[in-house]
């Protein structure tokens, strides 16, 4: 058995030698790029009709079709943190994080911004300065809310 990091690997280096990018595979696949790069390098399981696109494509043996379709473990097996792009990331969390935080508040409520309902796509627009890279997250809102498990305490709790 292969593991899905292991997989990933695999996956990347085929891509890399027949120089697809993962645009082409996402088109391949009919999905998004983030998400094509994200399953495929692990993150999500791959639902089976595209594992069977990417073992096509890119010439995988079963076994790293079967750790494709296998739910993950969404943490790294590594410290990838200190990877320059990554630790970038971080760093616009760290600095931005408590601004975009209070303008989530201010402009929805209590709440958080969901990162498992949602989408993100990476573009390249061109600049006189320099090529800029542009993230865009969008998450569906979450707001806080106080509930029991138990119908009759809401009932209770409303009474009171």
């Amino acid at each position: 058995m292969i593991s899905k990091e292991d997989a990933g690997y695999l996956v990347d280096e085929r891509r890399r030698r027949q120089r697809l990018s993962w645009r082409d595979l996402a088109r391949r696949l009919g999905r998004p790029p983030v998400w094509t790069a994200a399953a495929a390098l692990g993150a999500h399981p791959v639902p089976e009709q595209e594992a069977e696109e990417l073992r096509d494509a890119l010439a995988l043996d079963d076994d790293v079709v079967d750790a494709l379709v296998r739910q993950p473990t969404r943490v790294p097996s590594h410290d990838v943190s200190q990877d320059p792009t990554i630790y970038r990331f971080h760093e616009l969390v760290q600095v931005y994080g408590p601004a975009l935080k209070s303008l989530i508040h201010d402009e929805f409520g209590d709440g958080i911004m969901s990162a498992i309902n949602c989408s993100i796509t990476l573009d390249r627009v061109a600049h006189p300065d320099g090529d800029r890279v542009v993230v865009t997250i969008d998450g569906k809102f979450l707001p806080y809310a106080w509930t029991s498990s138990a119908p009759e305490r809401q009932q209770e709790a409303v009474a009171e």
